[in-house]
């Protein structure tokens, strides 16, 4: 038995440092369904926050080492710094304390039937998708989630039944934490080198959360580092091997394929019968890839075709994927999590087929390590829209040890600027941009406030 999982069995007051983030929040519903007495701390007021106090749990705004008096385990958010006085107080207490990736393995091992989501892209959005079926076929599942799910307006929900979905995040091994009963695997893709290293050492960590699967392993056949990755497992397990893919000896298949303005569908295939027809109501054609892999992993777990097809018509996408904040004067708001050059590329064309004039892309590089790494992917894929404008790096949590700026990769992208603040990049689009014309606002940091400030402005204009 894991550690925590035996804590868990013997304690009941459970102290949460950063309640209030998005992959926080739902695993302190869960504890809380499962009868813990739970406390928070946070520095930010958020929605979030106000949905744990609805739950009648305390929370207190600051970090101060007296917050974790009486508890008897404390779970804290990777998000924090190492001095930070909280956490500090809580390595030291001798309360068990534990980073908030093994609660969430301890969760994945509540559930039979954690459908644990991984891949370097497209996660958030096949998690968001399977929850969607799951949740209108009658399944009640859990899920934790990356990003909101519009059908319930949070990144996680709370069910009665014995379906969890989990999105599983490589990111420094985390996703190692967990138990998944049906491990997906959408694709493998190098990044995270700042904490890899290298591509064999990623694929290793694929592989490795591949043969932690209790049921069936579901990967993507036609990515040819997924298969590099995972041939070694394939040829040992005796779990169940299912594959999906546009090529034929995929077990799912999209063939037909239509495309009508990046919005697309296509007949599923399942070895070998036409199962009927998928129309997907999000756009590009990455989102086939997922579909097929939600389709392989919900209907492994006892969901119709039916159910699958009607789901899928009504997903609508997930918060910050390709998200459509708002048309004013003719001008479209998007703002995508995109932070990867592949990532960038699929959405970048995606923006520019959907027939705008204009398509200009707002993005924020996100961390020192993979601007400098993959710099000249970044300028290639940034080329693709017709003007790009771009922040300043966020770094995070790293230390500009590369000398890198944004100034460095603007000189690379023909036509691009760059400005330090929000301010000044939503104010050089919103000028720039004319009726028919799409701004999309990219990066998985804070870019979305630029978003906000863009709507802002439209409005008043538009009075």
């Amino acid at each position: 038995m894991f550690e925590i999982d035996r804590l868990l069995s013997e304690v009941k007051r459970v102290h949460f440092i950063g309640i209030g983030g998005s992959g926080m929040c739902p695993l302190a519903e869960i504890l809380h369904k499962e009868g813990y007495i739970l406390s928070g701390s946070d520095n930010n007021e958020t929605d979030t926050l106000k949905r744990i106090r609805s739950l009648g749990i305390p929370v207190v705004m600051g970090q101060k080492a007296e917050n974790i008096e009486g508890a008897e385990m404390i779970i804290y958010t990777a998000a924090l710094l190492p001095d930070n006085p909280e956490l500090v107080a809580a390595k030291q207490s001798g309360i068990p304390t534990f980073e908030r990736s093994k609660l969430l393995g301890a969760v994945t091992r509540m559930y039979p039937n954690a459908i644990c989501i991984s891949g370097t892209h497209g996660k958030t959005t096949s998690c968001s998708m399977a929850t969607q079926i799951l949740i209108e076929a009658g399944f009640d599942p859990t899920a934790v989630i990356g990003g909101k799910l519009p059908l319930t307006g949070t990144n996680g929900i709370v069910g009665k039944s014995e379906h969890m979905v989990c999105e599983s995040c490589e990111f420094v091994d985390t996703f190692l934490d967990l138990t998944p009963d049906i491990a997906v695997i959408l694709n493998v893709d190098e990044d995270h080198l700042d904490y890899f290293k290298t591509f064999d050492n990623l694929k290793r960590s694929f592989a490795k959360f591949a043969s932690m699967a209790t049921k069936a392993i579901v990967y993507n056949s036609d990515d040819a580092n997924t298969i590099d990755a995972l041939k070694d497992v394939l040829a040992s397990t005796d779990k169940d091997i299912i594959t999906f893919g546009l090529g034929k000896d995929a077990d799912y298949r999209a063939v037909n394929i239509e495309n009508r303005h990046e919005y697309y569908s296509f007949d599923l295939i399942v070895k070998g019968d036409n199962l009927g027809r998928i129309n997907l109501s999000v756009p590009g054609s990455h989102n086939i890839m997922n579909a097929l892999a939600v389709a392989a992993a919900v209907m492994y777990s006892g969901v119709s075709f039916d159910a699958v097809a009607k789901g899928m018509e009504d997903f609508r996408g997930a918060g910050r994927r390709f998200e459509k904040l708002a048309e004013i004067g003719g001008i479209t708001i998007i703002d995508d999590y995109a932070h990867h050059p592949l990532e960038l590329e699929v959405t970048l064309n995606t923006a520019m087929k959907m027939g705008f004039g204009k398509v200009f892309a707002v993005f924020q590089p996100f961390t020192y390590s993979r601007t400098a790494m993959l710099l000249d992917d970044f300028a290639r894929v940034l080329s693709i829209p017709d003007q790009c404008i771009l922040t300043e790096i966020m770094g995070s949590r790293e230390v500009n040890t590369y000398n890198i700026y944004s100034a460095d990769l603007s000189a690379k992208i023909p036509g691009s600027v760059w400005y330090n603040t929000f301010e000044e990049v939503a104010d050089y689009a919103v000028k720039h941009a004319k009726e028919g014309d799409c701004i999309i606002t990219l990066g998985c940091g804070d870019i979305y406030k630029a978003a906000k400030i863009m709507i802002k402005t439209l409005e008043e204009q538009s009075k």
